[in-house]
Parts: structure tokens; C-alpha cells; sequence
């Protein structure tokens, strides 16, 4: 229990405070907390709720990542529907107290692009492509190794944040898609948000294998 608990609160802080970040700039136009601002507490949440949570659960806090640990042999099938269902109750939570904090707002962090569907669906892919790349190889999928993977996998979540957010929100994970579409409304191209994410995880886990000896995803590697 106190795994699916961990995740719980770590998505929850994830989308509280990252799409938080996107609601005050919303409802400041900018002018207290700029897309830079936004990118960066993306980045430290991301890494905070690593060190906090990494023993504990392996800080998925992404059912994109989740799925990826399982097929990549590092995590039990039989645990994922459980840790996707804390990460999307903790995700709701974080939106429903952001609709609850700042009710003028009509987005709360909801991810809508601002290009073309298809381009935005290949830009999302590659981002969790890139992000999945950086987690496979600093943890084991059921628990964060070394003092550096928490800096490394924030880091990369600013990096792309930073470059991608104009574009597509830099999402890269179904459940802080999810929720805030259920909160706001807003539901246009939710499905690239969900399929994109998974499938780019996905591919991250082909290429370790291609790359890498053979036995690179087998458990407790």
C-alpha cells in the first residue's frame, strides 16, 4: 500500500504544482511567472518528488513510465493498473484543488497544442522518447538509484519544458493530461496526450535493448 500511496502523492504534487504553475501564469498573462518559471518548477517538482518517493515506489508518477518498466521486464504486469489508478486519483486531486485555488482560470495546465495535431502528436513522442531514455537508464523500475538520478531525469523534464512547452505543453504523461481535461473542459486532442507518451516510452525501452547487452532489461538489472 505504501507504494500506490507514494505514487499518489508524487503525481499529486506533480500536477498540483506544475500545472499550478501554468494556471497563475494564465491568470497573470505572464507577468508574475513567465513560460521560463513554469519550466523550471516543472523540473524541481519532478526531482523533489524523486528523492522523496524514489525508494519507496520507483517514482513512476507516469503511467507512460509505468507501462514502459513493465514491458522493459523491470516491473510486475500485475502492479500496473494499480500504480496508473493512484497516478490519475493523485493527478484529479491536484486539479480539483487548483479549480477549488483559482476558479477564474479555464485551463488549469490542460494540455491543447499550438500546432498541428500530427506534428504535435511526433513532438510529444519524441519528448517522452527522450525523458523514458534518461529513467531507463538510472533506475531500476522499481526503485531510483544513485544520488544523480533525480537531477538527471528533473533536468531533462526542464530541458524539455523549457524548448517544447510553447508547442505542445511538454505533457509526456497520460494522467497529467488527463486531469486536467476532466477539471477544465477542455478535451480537444486529449487522445495524442495519452497514446504519444506510451508509445514513445515504449520506444525508449526498444532502443536500450538495441543498444545495450541483451540481458539490459531483464529484472533487477
Amino acid at each position: 500500500m505504501k507504494k500506490y500511496i507514494s505514487e499518489f502523492i508524487g503525481t499529486f504534487a506533480l500536477v498540483f504544482c506544475g500545472t499550478g504553475a501554468m494556471t497563475i501564469s494564465e491568470i497573470t498573462q505572464g507577468s508574475d511567472l513567465n513560460h521560463t518559471g513554469v519550466a523550471i518548477t516543472w523540473g524541481l517538482i519532478v526531482m523533489a518528488m524523486i528523492y522523496a518517493f524514489g525508494e519507496i515506489s520507483g517514482a513512476h508518477f507516469n503511467p507512460a513510465v509505468t507501462i514502459s518498466f513493465a514491458y522493459a521486464k523491470k516491473f510486475a504486469w500485475k502492479e500496473v493498473p494499480k500504480y496508473i489508478i493512484a497516478q490519475v486519483l493523485g493527478a484529479l486531486l491536484g486539479s480539483v484543488l487548483l479549480w477549488i485555488l483559482f476558479p477564474t482560470s479555464e485551463y488549469y495546465g490542460a494540455t491543447i497544442p499550438n500546432m498541428v495535431p500530427w506534428r504535435a502528436f511526433i513532438l510529444e513522442l519524441l519528448l517522452t522518447f527522450f525523458l523514458m531514455l534518461v529513467i531507463i537508464n538510472v533506475s531500476t523500475g522499481s526503485k531510483e538509484v544513485g544520488v544523480m538520478a533525480g537531477i538527471a531525469i528533473g533536468g531533462v523534464v526542464l530541458l524539455e519544458a523549457m524548448f517544447a512547452g510553447p508547442m505542445t505543453k511538454a505533457s509526456m504523461n497520460p494522467a497529467r493530461s488527463l486531469a486536467p481535461a476532466i477539471v477544465s473542459g477542455h478535451y480537444k486532442h486529449l487522445w495524442l496526450y495519452i497514446l504519444a507518451p506510451i508509445l514513445g516510452a515504449l520506444l525508449a525501452v526498444v532502443s536500450c535493448k538495441l543498444v545495450k547487452d541483451d540481458n539490459c532489461c531483464d529484472e533487477g538489472c
